[in-house]
Order: structure tokens, then sequence, then C-alpha cells
């Protein structure tokens, strides 16, 4: 059957050739072609509207519907805003002379010897850095040591944003600033940094020269803590760490044996030796043990009953006979003896007991940090029978000679440098407790705060004890172990110390505390060289004696 009207087309009438043999199917003889149906146009025709409609749609979507959106979305990726960083601020010291600036992107530090541990260094902002800061970049340089972290905030500002416009091809076409920067504030130290430099010079040169492993030294006003100066040896450089451009030189001071990167004026810990004996003839005059004028007689030792071999006796000794002492002339020859009785008892002599040593070295501040204005500073120990058992389980029970030995400083006492400027501080003033500090005022400024802000406590101890110390610090200067800062110009009144350290005890630690002037105190230095030879008589008090002699004639207002 056939459609109406159809047409019978020429093609049809030879339908029955296509079975003739020898017809070349591979190249359609004998094939009957048939037109494609108007039904094929017409699907194709709607899938192709389809498309049309479909691409319609998301441009009306994306102008009309969405148009706003992806206007402001365009904007944003053409106007890019992008962090101001503020300029850090300018360290100076107390005489205005520049110790930090900034050249371009790098921090520059002065190339003054021994200001690296006050002042510290600056790098990129660890994940801890970025979170305890809330930094808006890493690269953002904070400070990671000394002054440049301890006033981090201070120095460092705030940084602003900017807005960038940039074309197609991401060249500027314009700059606009939102929020500018805030440069971080300028301040002021408290250190005298001709004075740091010399100080310095003195100890890292008897270091080397007497075979010390390092050394660390305060110059304090006694009366509000300010730092002129505080030492460390051996120093890392503040500009090479900074820049990070030298890993050859990073790597060598990482690997020092002595520990260049360890500020051992507030972080190392040590045996105070003599140093001590103060503070046990105060707590013995406020305990009522002994009178100033009472005497007792140092033959060159004492002994008293072995706990283990009755027969035997133990021998404490002195570093020498001195005879009748009383409490001036104890401490001024540093008398071992008299500092036995007093401190652990012997024969007649109640002495004080470790309990309270332990008391009065606590009142005194000896496991308390000082306050001081720089990052790590430890704190010292207090012998007690309850340190001993945790310290030497091997052997926890106090004993008698556990006491004498705490009494001259010896034992598991530690304290730091910084620690026992604060202490020679009390002596000084007569009983108050200061803060140490290196900020002297900010900018804008007119000067550091009032001294009574930077006076902790007071102990309550009468004047008179304390006078009693003085004299007999002062004696030691006249006529006693400390006679070589015996000069003209000033009166100085100072403690010697020597602390035996290591296993054999053939390691000394070297240390002087003491002020001046003597007639109104005004400053107070404490030295301590670590770990030089027991037989080297070349130490701490070398090294006082060369910096007064340099102060007497380059900083004589000190005196």
């Amino acid at each position: 059957m056939r459609k109406k009207n159809a047409y019978i087309y020429p093609d049809e009438t030879f339908m029955d050739s296509e079975n003739i043999p020898a017809f070349k199917t591979a190249q359609f003889e004998g094939v009957i072609e048939k037109p494609i149906s108007r039904r094929v146009f017409i699907n194709i025709m709607g899938v192709f509207l389809l498309i049309v409609i479909f691409f319609a749609g998301r441009i009306f979507d994306l102008q009309v519907v969405r148009g706003d959106y992806f206007r402001a979305r365009s904007e944003n990726n053409r106007l890019k805003s992008e962090v101001l960083f503020p300029d850090r601020a300018i360290i100076y010291d107390r005489n205005n002379v520049p110790l930090v600036w900034n050249d371009f992107d790098l921090r520059i530090y002065s190339d003054l010897p021994g200001l690296s541990h006050i002042l510290g260094f600056v790098g990129l902002p660890s994940r801890n850095d970025m979170e305890r800061l809330g930094l808006v970049s890493p690269e953002l340089m904070v400070g990671k040591d000394g002054i440049e972290a301890a006033y981090e905030k201070r120095l460092s500002g705030e940084p602003g944003t900017k807005l960038i416009e940039r074309n197609s091809k991401g060249e500027i076409t314009s700059e606009s600033v939102e929020e500018p920067a805030k440069h971080g504030e300028n301040i002021t130290l408290t250190i005298d940094s001709r004075l740091q430099s010399r100080f310095f010079e003195i100890l890292n040169s008897v270091a080397k020269d007497r075979g010390f492993l390092g050394g660390a030294g305060v110059i304090m006003d006694a009366r509000d803590g300010s730092i002129l100066s505080l030492i460390s040896v051996p120093e890392y450089s503040s500009n090479v760490m900074s820049k990070r451009d030298s890993p050859g030189e990073i790597k060598r001071l990482l690997g020092d044996d002595r520990k260049p990167f360890l500020n051992r004026a507030i972080s190392g810990l040590y045996e105070p030796g003599s140093t001590i004996k103060p503070l046990i003839a105060l707590a013995a005059l406020g305990e009522g043990i002994i009178t100033p004028e009472e005497k007792i007689f140092s033959s060159g030792s004492i002994s008293i009953p072995n706990p283990f071999f009755p027969d035997l006796k133990s021998v404490f000794l002195d570093w020498k006979a001195h005879g009748w002492v009383n409490m001036r002339q104890a401490l001024s020859v540093s008398s071992n003896v008299y500092f036995y009785e007093v401190g652990g008892g012997y024969e007649r002599m109640k002495g004080l007991g470790i309990q309270k040593i332990n008391e009065y070295g606590r009142r005194f501040g000896f496991e308390e940090k000082t306050g001081i204005d720089l990052p790590g500073e430890e704190v010292g120990t207090v012998p007690s029978p309850e340190r001993k058992r945790e310290n030497n389980p091997e052997d926890p029970i106090w004993r008698i000679g556990d006491t004498y030995h705490t009494s001259i400083g010896q034992g598991i006492f530690q304290v730091t440098p910084v620690r026992m400027a604060v202490y020679a501080a009390i002596i000084a003033n007569s009983g108050s407790i200061v803060r140490p500090h290196l900020y002297l005022h900010g900018e804008g400024e007119d000067s550091a705060l009032p001294p009574e802000d930077y006076v902790i406590k007071n102990l309550e101890l009468p004047k008179e004890y304390f006078n009693v110390i003085q004299e007999g610090m002062r004696l030691g200067v006249l006529e006693g172990t400390a006679s070589a800062l015996n000069i003209s110009g000033v009166k100085i009144a100072a403690k010697t110390g020597t602390a035996q350290v290591g296993p054999l005890k053939q390691k000394v630690n070297s240390w002087i505390i003491g002020f001046f002037p003597y007639e109104e105190p005004k400053y107070v230095f404490t030295i301590v060289l670590e770990k030089g030879a027991s037989g080297n008589l070349v130490g701490a008090l070398y090294s006082a004696r060369e910096l007064v002699d340099w102060i007497s004639v380059y900083r004589p207002n000190y005196f």
C-alpha cells in the first residue's frame, strides 16, 4: 500500500536488479539509497532549539538574575587588597645612641659587641607566633629573642591595607590606601652601649685567656633596678640571625659547646659560693644567732663525728686559718669556719639550721623570677631536705654537712647572675627588692617610670643589720679578699666567691658582687666566670678591676 499521491521513482523500477550477480556492493552498486525522512530533520532542529534555549537561559541568569553578584565579583578580581607593612621601631640606648634601625626591608643591628643577648633578633613568624600575635600576614617579621621579642607589640606597629587595581594583563593601573600602617614606637633602653661593649670585651678576653667556658655580668641601679649593662659571654650575631644569609655561621653557632645562644645573665644557673655569706650573716642577725662583735676562731677547719664511721671524723676545711674573727672580719676574709658554725651550728653555737637558711633565701627571692623584661629567665633553687630527696634519691638523707655546704654557697644552691644583682641591691639599699628592667621610656614619654614603681617590696629587717654587712663588704675591699678594688676616686664594697663544680671539683665558678659609691650606694655589679681551672687566680675580681678602671676614665659620672 502506498501513501496517497505518492510517486514511483525511477530507482524503484529497478529494485530487483540488486540481486544481479557481479555488482560491487562495497562500492554501493546495486544498493538502493532511500531519502532521509522529514522527521529526522524535525528532531535535529528540536535538539538545536533546546541548546539555544539552554544557553539563552544561562545568559539571562548570568546577566539579569545574578548580574549584580558577578559584577561585584569581577570588581574584586580587578581590585585586590594587600597588606601594608609598618616600619619596625628604632631602639636607642640611654644616651640616644641607635642600637637597632631599618634599611629598606632589613633590620640592622649595631656592630658594637655585647648587645645581641639584650637586643635579640627578628625572623619570620611560626604558626604559634601567628596565633599568639594575631598576625595578618606570614611575611611580617617578628621578634624572636631579647628586647625584640619582649616588646614585640610596641616595636612592630600595626599593618595597614591598600587596594591595587590591575588590568587584564595583570599590570597595576592604580593604588589607594584603605588603612595606613601604624609604624612601631621607638623605645629607649636603660643600657649604656659603650659601657656594655667594654664590659663584654673584658669578660670575653678573660674567659678566652684563662680557659673559662663563658661568663656573665650585670651593672644595675640599686635604687630602681634600671640596668646599665647586662653581659653574656659568648654571644651570637643579631645581624646573622635576622638576615639568615649565612647558614654556615648559624650552623657553627648551633654546634658551639659554649652555648652562645644561652643568655647566661638571666638563664644561667650557678652555685653562688661565698657571695651567699652576706645572706647567712643577715639571717644570723635576724634570728639572734650571733652578734656582730662576737668572734669565732678559725684554725683552718672544723671536725665532726662521721655518722658512718664513729671513730673517724668528717673535716670541713676553711680556705686558710683566720684566727679569731667577728662578723665584719669574717665577711672581709671570707672565713668558711665562721659561716659553718653560724649556719649549721658547732659545739656551743646553735646555728641557723637548714630550714631558717631556706626561709631567708626565699624571703630574698632566690626561688622566684626577678621579673626582668627579657624572655627566658630561669628560677634558682635554695637547698632544703625536700630538694635533696628530689635531686639525689640515692642519698636522700639531709646531714649537718649539707647545711655547712649550703652556708658557704655550695651544694644544690643555684642562682642566676641577674638575681645576684638584685641581691646585691638589697644589701646596698638596706632591704628593698627592686625589679630589674631594660626599658627606660617610649617615644613621646619624657622620662622613665618613677623609681618606686620598680620596688617590689621591702624586707622587714633593721637597717643596722644591713649596715654591718655593708661595713664587712667594704672591709673586704680595704684589706680582705676584694682588695684589688681599693682604688682612688670611688669607695667600693664587694664580696668575692669561688664555687667548686664538676664531679672531681677541678673546675670553679669565679664570682664577685658589690656596690658603689659606698657612702651613698647607687649602682651594684655582679660577675661570674664559668668553669675555669681551680688553680687559676685570675677571674671575676680581675675583671671587676678592669671594669672600674675603665669607668673611672670614661664614665666617671657613675662614681
